[in-house]
């Protein structure tokens, strides 16, 4: 009985040979179940060279795929909108800055489950993650595919999906400013919400030493969102570089 439940396991798992099957993978398994909505308050400790510690509070709205709000507190005019693959830089929610960016972390964290697989995949080539290599290892004691580089290698872009409950889990990339550092990023705790998953913790670390740590409570999903929290108060002939919808 064993041995035919074990088989009958394999039969049901998608065959995994490439980064594309992996991300269909993970759209498939919570398609239609997973969060459009996710809102939380998020305590940050940022850990400095000389090993100063400062902490600060913000607050996040999300809306899934593609959307979010982060209000610096306890001042919340000031902060960062993400939308249309941008970055918006608020203060006194009026525009200061904006710059093209495809964000990682809301790619594989939570969009990847609420649009179409081959969105995920343009943006993931755009990341420059080469998703021809894909292995598997354990993390944390757990299986997981790594996607982007080969074993042993621990700089080249690559992220780690957990092969049972296929969540985002590692994110492994060259620093940016300097490209001899590894940057890390770790989604941790991992809690149930219904047939879909949270991580309160995120852990961020640079060549192994952690400097910024996100700790989430408060967390609220599925609950509707205001359309005035993704919007901002733009200058004349920049309104309409800002998706409206």
């Amino acid at each position: 009985m064993h041995v035919f439940l074990f088989a009958l396991v394999l039969q049901q798992a998608p065959a995994v040979h490439t980064g594309e099957d992996v991300v269909r993978a993970m759209h498939d398994r919570y398609a239609g179940k997973w969060y459009p909505t996710l809102s939380f308050v998020q305590h940050n400790t940022a850990t400095h060279p000389d090993g100063a510690v400062e902490h600060s509070t913000w607050r996040e709205y999300a809306r899934i795929p593609g959307r979010l709000r982060i209000d610096f507190m306890p001042d919340s005019g000031n902060g960062l909108l993400f939308a249309g693959d941008t970055e918006y830089v608020r203060q006194a929610d009026t525009l200061a800055h904006a710059e093209a960016l495809i964000h990682p972390l809301m790619v594989l964290g939570f969009d990847v489950y609420a649009q179409p697989v081959a969105a995920t995949i343009a943006k993931l080539r755009a990341l420059g993650i080469d998703l021809s290599v894909v292995r598997e290892d354990s993390w944390e004691g757990r299986p997981v595919y790594v996607v982007g580089a080969r074993a042993g290698d621990l700089r080249t872009r690559q992220f780690w999906i957990e092969r049972e409950r296929l969540v985002f889990v590692r994110l492994l990339e060259p620093g940016r400013r300097d490209t001899t550092r590894v940057n890390e990023t770790r989604f941790e705790s991992y809690r149930a919400v219904g047939p879909a998953w949270v991580s309160p913790r995120v852990e961020f670390l640079v060549d192994g030493r952690q400097v910024w740590l996100e700790e989430y409570d408060a967390i609220v999903t599925g609950q509707p969102l205001a359309d005035s929290l993704f919007e901002l108060n733009l200058p004349a002939g920049v309104k309409k570089l800002y998706p409206q919808k």
